[in-house]
């Protein structure tokens, strides 16, 4: 086996012109005898092309908000016997080359690693998508809406140099959530007497992307943490679930100084979330 190490200078693009072409010419129902579809199985070993090892975001969740910008890592190989002038790996939803909705708004990829073997090229690439919740490329008026809370297919293409096609759908997939917030956290009262109670309340919330708002998120079970003065690290004290308005509130008995938060642990639509910290003096 040849090996070569090939990095690339970091380079951002937009969905490419030719991913476009092809959609476009899919849509419309137009034979392309150069694309080849397969399903969402292992490479047959006579393949001249054929994509492999794709994990996104450390095949973690991706959770977006309402228009931050949010990056996430993409890597996977793409291993061929035949030259090529460009490749790529989408994560999509619906019918693919028909209404199909793609995720990122663009990629920037830092590097393929390249070896061959047999007689195959294999490219290692280590790459990070872009989705941007307002500027969705296709679909939707160009944004997010709550149904793309959900699992997202992956799909790679391929272009030889002679500009033909090879278009693979592939049995990755990458869940998309919507972000979760707690607002208003707060202990009181501030000082309190060592063996008094502290209340403590907030509000949890979760992206409306059809809105474009946060919401309140009810009937939600959330922890109550605490970290002592002195430590890094927080544990739960006890679990509250939120009233249909989402709203939080527990009560505890002061023992010692520290910080008290919020932490709600998502759900298959939402993501995670923690409070930002109060900090309470015992007297």
């Amino acid at each position: 086996m040849i090996i070569s190490s090939t990095p690339t200078a970091a380079r951002r693009r937009h969905r490419p012109a030719a991913r476009r072409a092809l959609t476009a010419t899919l849509a419309a129902g137009t034979a392309l005898a150069a694309v080849v579809l397969t399903a969402p199985a292992a490479h047959a070993a006579e393949s001249d092309i054929s994509f492999s090892d794709v994990v996104i975001n450390n095949g973690k969740p991706v959770v977006v908000g309402l228009s931050a910008e949010v990056e996430a890592s993409l890597t996977y190989t793409v291993k061929s016997k035949v030259a090529l002038d460009d490749w790529w790996v989408d994560a999509y939803r619906r019918t693919l080359g028909t209404d199909e909705y793609i995720l990122a708004i663009s990629t920037t990829r830092w590097s393929c690693r390249q070896s061959s073997a047999g007689g195959y090229t294999y490219r290692d690439c280590d790459e990070t998508m872009t989705i941007d919740p307002d500027g969705m490329p296709g679909g939707n008026g160009n944004r997010l809406v709550n149904d793309d809370a959900a699992v997202w297919k992956t799909v790679g293409t391929a272009i030889r140099k002679n500009g033909s096609y090879d278009t693979d759908r592939l049995s990755a997939t990458v869940r998309l959530q919507r972000a979760s917030r707690i607002q208003s956290a707060n202990a009181t009262p501030e000082p309190v007497t060592k063996g008094k109670q502290i209340t403590v309340t907030g509000t949890v919330q979760r992206a409306n992307w059809s809105a474009h708002r946060y919401d309140n998120y009810g009937s939600r079970s959330v922890k109550l943490q605490f970290k002592p003065a002195g430590s890094s690290t927080y544990s739960t004290v006890k679990s509250v679930t939120a009233s249909g308005t989402g709203a939080l509130r527990a009560t505890v008995t002061a023992s010692q100084d520290g910080t008290w938060r919020w932490r709600y642990s998502g759900n298959t639509t939402t993501g995670a979330s923690n409070s930002s910290g109060d900090h309470v003096d015992v007297k």
